[in-house]
C-alpha cells in the first residue's frame, strides 16, 4: 500500500499534475497562523507537498516546524527554497509510521487524499491523536464535495457529519464550519476546523 501510494504521488509530481497545487498558503489557514502567538510550538504539516504552509510559518519566526510527504520530490523542492530549514524535520515517509508529538497539526484537504475506506479515515484520526500532546489541535481544512465512488479522481470528498464520526472519538471540536475565506476556485467547498485532542 505504501509503495503504491509513493509511486502515485511521485508520478503525479513528475508529471506536474498537481491541481491542488495553488502556489501560496490557502487562505484560511494563513488567517489561523497570523494570530498564532507562540512561535516555539512544535508544528507538523502532514502530505506537505511543496510546502507553502510550512515557508509562511518560517517567515513570520517559528522556529519548530516540521513536513511530511510520501514522495521525495516536494521535499526535495522545498528543501531548495529553503536551504538552512532542518533536515531533521523534513520526514519522508508515510504518515501512518510517523512517531513523535506535536503542539499543532494543519491538515491542508491532506485527509481528502487517502482511498477513502473506512479503514483508512479511521486510521487517520487515530493517528492524528496519537501525534498530538495533550490538548494539541489539529487544524485546517478539509473537502466539503460530495463523495463518488470513483477511487482514481482524488481528493475524495465527504461531508461535515461522516468527518465527525471519524474525529468526535478523540477530537473535541472547536470550530467546524463552511470557509469564509476560501480561494475563489474553491469557494463553498471547503470546511475549516479546529480541533483539540481528548
Amino acid at each position: 500500500m505504501h509503495n503504491q501510494e509513493e509511486s502515485y504521488w511521485t508520478t503525479r509530481y513528475k508529471e506536474h499534475s498537481t491541481g491542488w497545487d495553488i502556489g501560496y498558503p490557502a487562505t484560511p489557514i494563513k488567517t489561523y497562523i497570523d494570530q498564532l502567538e507562540d512561535k516555539s510550538i512544535k508544528l507538523l504539516i502532514p502530505g506537505a507537498g511543496n510546502g507553502y504552509e510550512a515557508e509562511y510559518l518560517l517567515k513570520k519566526g517559528f522556529t519548530n516546524v516540521h513536513i511530511l510527504d510520501i514522495s521525495e520530490i516536494p521535499l526535495q523542492e522545498f528543501k531548495k527554497r529553503n536551504p538552512t530549514f532542518p533536515d531533521s524535520h523534513v520526514h519522508h515517509t508515510n504518515f501512518f509510521e510517523l512517531e513523535g508529538q506535536f503542539d499543532l497539526i494543519i491538515e491542508q484537504t491532506f485527509f481528502c487524499s487517502f482511498v477513502p475506506t473506512k479503514e483508512n479515515r479511521a486510521a487517520y484520526a487515530k493517528q492524528m491523536s496519537a501525534l498530538l500532546k495533550e490538548k494539541g489541535k489539529l487544524v485546517g481544512l478539509w473537502f466539503a464535495i460530495p463523495l463518488t465512488d470513483n477511487l482514481e479522481k482524488r481528493p475524495f470528498g465527504g461531508d461535515k457529519t461522516s468527518y465527525l464520526n471519524y474525529l468526535n472519538p478523540y477530537f473535541t471540536s472547536k470550530t467546524f464550519e463552511p470557509c469564509y475565506n476560501s480561494i475563489p476556485p474553491r469557494q463553498g467547498n471547503e470546511l475549516f476546523g479546529i480541533f483539540i485532542k481528548k
